[in-house]
């Protein structure tokens, strides 16, 4: 039986997609995340999708947060080698000892533009112009050409978080990301949650 939501017409990456990655797509992807910290663990979980699936990222992410004190910043820091022998053994995320030695070192970076009056939430949106860039993308005519994996800008933010100490954050990392916390709207033209 189909229902209402089901009818709806989204993303193409969504569409027919699981119900997890629908979810995802109607209640979170592209809506303008402004929060530092909740910025902050996006990123760190797009690092961990760096050759794997966001599918396996979103089904693992709870496993993440506990796993990560809730991505809290001031704990993550303290994170020493018992912290990283405990999370090598942790089923619940991907277990990647350099994806989890990214992470905390973030969090270290992130406490640092803090203890220096910086915002992450404020400092990453000021890399877009402090507002979400619609997608420039033709996504009207019959063959519609795909939404790049990165982009100038993308490339730009990669250089800008790297310069911070931030690691994997490449172009196409960092794209992923933008679109996910709504910096870019990339929703595609038809999506219902285009405009929001």
């Amino acid at each position: 039986m189909t229902t209402q939501v089901d009818a709806l017409q989204r993303c193409r990456w969504a569409q027919g997609s699981d119900l997890l990655m629908q979810a995802y797509h109607d209640e979170e992807w592209g809506v303008p995340l402004t929060d530092s910290r909740a910025l902050w663990e996006l990123l760190m979980l797009e690092g961990f999708q760096a050759g794997l699936s966001w599918s396996i990222i979103l089904r693992k992410r709870e496993g993440f947060r506990k796993a990560f004190k809730g991505f809290d910043p001031t704990q993550v820091a303290r994170f020493g080698e018992a912290d990283v022998a405990r999370l090598m053994a942790d089923a619940g995320i991907v277990r990647a000892r350099a994806k989890i030695a990214a992470t905390i070192a973030g969090a270290r970076i992130y406490l640092e533009m803090e203890r220096a009056g910086e915002s992450f939430g404020e400092w990453a949106w000021g890399l877009v112009g402090g507002q979400a860039i619609p997608d420039s993308w033709d996504q009207s005519g019959a063959v519609v050409a795909p939404i790049p994996a990165k982009t100038e800008l993308s490339e730009r933010v990669s250089k800008a978080l790297k310069a911070r100490g931030f690691k994997f954050v490449g172009p196409v990392i960092v794209y992923s990301w933008m679109q996910a916390a709504g910096m870019v709207n990339d929703h595609a033209v038809g999506c219902f949650r285009r405009e929001f």
